[in-house]
């Protein structure tokens, strides 16, 4: 199943997911939509609460379905270490069409649960690095768009809330 993608303003987003504590047959099916979902919306990661559900899961695949091996499942996941930086444009599939400069650690290792309730530790570089991050700040409540000038932040909220006044975000 394909879910829609939340944007800003949805208080989901903003919002801490809840632990997750039951691994059955239901989750390994939202993980399943969760994939399907996110390479519909062309997203190379996707937290739960940009589906609407406050849960701290979230799925990611850097190569966009080139590498079946490639497919990572967050549940509960802890950024455990950072080293470097890169600063790149990012974005994200509940702010389309914004896209800004955001300064991240470019060597991550994240300890998680997979879907049997496994923890495990996956270690990222550059693409795989920042998108750990922006998968595990979704689950903490945040959006990349913290990562830069309160201005800018600003600016890109009073749009949204412009376009949405408008009916059309």
């Amino acid at each position: 199943m394909i879910y829609p993608i939340v944007k800003l303003l949805d208080p989901v987003l903003e919002t801490p997911a809840q632990t997750v504590t039951v691994f059955n047959a239901e989750l390994k099916q939202l993980i399943a939509d969760m994939f399907e979902s996110m390479y519909a919306a062309q997203g190379v990661g996707l937290a739960a609460p940009q589906i609407g559900i406050s849960k701290r899961i979230a799925v990611v695949d850097v190569t966009f379905k080139e590498d079946p091996k490639a497919k990572i499942v967050l549940i509960n996941p802890e950024i455990i270490h950072q080293e470097g930086k890169q600063r790149s444009n990012e974005g994200c599939l509940s702010i389309p069409e914004f896209r800004e400069q955001v300064t991240r650690a470019n060597r991550v290792t994240v300890r998680a649960q997979d879907e049997h309730g496994v923890w495990h530790e996956h270690t990222g570089e550059e693409l795989l690095a920042r998108a750990f991050l922006h998968e595990t700040d979704h689950l903490n409540g945040k959006l990349y768009i913290s990562h830069v000038s309160a201005l800018k932040r600003d600016l890109i909220k009073r749009k949204i809330k412009k376009l949405a006044k408008a009916g059309q975000w």
